[in-house]
């Protein structure tokens, strides 16, 4: 690994702190191009060739952090693979991650949460699957 990217804006700060602890240059990677400026989507330097890893806060649908991915391998990047702090394992983003060949490790993620919910009491056995439901289509869920 030789460049950290964070996936702005969440991710920036937990990027900055991974790429410091490994001593490695960090880069950022916005949703878009800027509208003003040089227009860059990749703030920071990244040469053609470079084995970059990923760092996000939260993955949902995994859009916005495969569209980072993306811009770095149009770069000319390698990418490893992402890490972020948490993920709803939304079967969309599952899938999406495997269709572009990018492992995904969270350091915890919807399961553990309810796992967690349901151990202190926070919610019930009767909640469980309302929320598991919302998980497998939150665009239907409730309708």
């Amino acid at each position: 690994m030789e460049v950290i990217a964070g996936v702005a804006t969440g991710a920036i700060a937990h990027g900055v702190l991974v790429a410091q602890e490994l001593g490695l240059p960090f880069v950022y990677v916005r949703s878009e191009k800027k509208g003003h400026g040089m227009e860059n989507k990749i703030e920071g330097v990244v040469e053609s060739g470079q084995s970059v890893v990923v760092v996000e806060d939260l993955v949902s649908t995994g859009k916005s952090s495969l569209l980072a991915v993306e811009a770095l391998r149009n770069a000319g990047c390698v990418v490893k693979g992402m890490v972020a702090v948490f993920s709803y394992l939304l079967p969309e983003a599952i899938a999406a991650f495997k269709k572009a060949n990018v492992p995904l490790i969270t350091l915890t993620d919807y399961n553990i949460l309810i796992k967690k919910a349901l151990s202190i009491k926070y919610i019930s056995d009767s909640d469980l699957k309302s929320l598991m439901d919302w998980r497998e289509n939150p665009s239907a869920w409730g309708k």
